[in-house]
């Protein structure tokens, strides 16, 4: 059974209109608890926050010293594009991944992808293979890109603390690209990498240890989102088009909500502010009675 929320999915693999599918929230506000060696860069890469929009949150600089024992506001709370009946699905703008069970969310994780020169790529895939501890090939086109930079140029780095592929590896087919652990927590909810899929060290091990061979997995690219919970409160969660696939958010983001009938629900003005600011955080955005 699918769960019983109501969730409208913009923007495809192709950029065209989804219909309307099964979805609810993950995450949500929270009080954290400062440990040594925590930056906001780093909690926010955990969590799945901007560490802007955490700094913001909670009146600090964004690269401000913070200490242990500080108290800080977080909010990860995200819109579920869609349910599966099983596999992982991959949201690139939004930097999440769910893995479903018997078409229920079994479980959500912050994600790093592939920066907009190197783009992480769209569409269906399965898991190829599972390891630990490999050896990262280097592939010859990240050769190249040593090369130019003038960086010693790697064929090969064994397990370690120095390989960027972390403990854990899941392959995917067909191409080159895996979800895999990382040796740079601090990298997870940014586009940094070559294409691949990062997760924090720990979110890693987890999801090795619950996925198969033939897993599917499903990458796609849907910087608006739009939810109605069974209560009939509404939710609006807004990204940036950080691949510049020409999408227009403001039409995508009008075309759902009329075609949900969810117009004369919406507060205005809460969903203009939504829209506006692009947080990357589910907004409340109705019913219109909210404020």
């Amino acid at each position: 059974m699918r769960p019983s929320f109501r969730s409208l999915c913009l923007w495809g693999l192709l950029g065209a209109c989804l219909p309307a599918a099964a979805g609810q929230l993950v995450g949500g506000e929270f009080e954290y608890t400062v440990k040594p060696g925590d930056y906001l860069i780093l909690i926010g890469a955990r969590f799945g926050q901007d560490p802007r929009r955490l700094a913001q949150d909670n009146a600090v600089p964004w690269d401000a010293l913070i200490h242990p024992g500080q108290k800080l506001r977080l909010n990860n709370r995200h819109i579920v594009p869609e349910a599966l009946e099983d596999g992982i699905l991959i949201n690139v703008p939004q930097r999440m991944l769910y893995l479903f069970r018997a078409g229920k969310l079994a479980a959500h994780y912050p994600v790093g992808l592939g920066r907009p020169t190197w783009p992480t790529p769209l569409g269906r895939r399965t898991i190829r293979s599972k390891e630990i501890d490999k050896e990262w090939q280097v592939p010859p086109s990240i050769q190249a890109e040593m090369r130019q930079a003038g960086e010693p140029v790697l064929t090969r780095v064994p397990p370690g603390p120095e390989n960027p592929l972390g403990m854990h590896w899941m392959g995917l087919k067909p191409g080159w690209w895996g979800i895999h652990g990382t040796n740079a927590p601090a990298s997870v909810y940014a586009f940094r990498s070559h294409g691949c899929i990062r997760l924090h060290p720990d979110d890693a091990a987890d999801l090795f240890s619950r996925v198969r061979i033939g897993e599917p997995v499903d990458i796609v690219y849907r910087p608006v989102l739009l939810a109605q919970l069974p209560d009939g409160a509404v939710y609006l969660e807004v990204h940036r088009d950080i691949y510049g696939r020409g999408i227009d958010l403001w039409q995508a983001f009008r075309q759902a909500a009329e075609q949900a009938g969810l117009l004369d629900r919406l507060d205005r003005t809460l969903a203009s502010q939504a829209m506006t600011n692009g947080e990357g955080i589910a907004k409340r955005v109705g019913p219109r009675s909210l404020r």
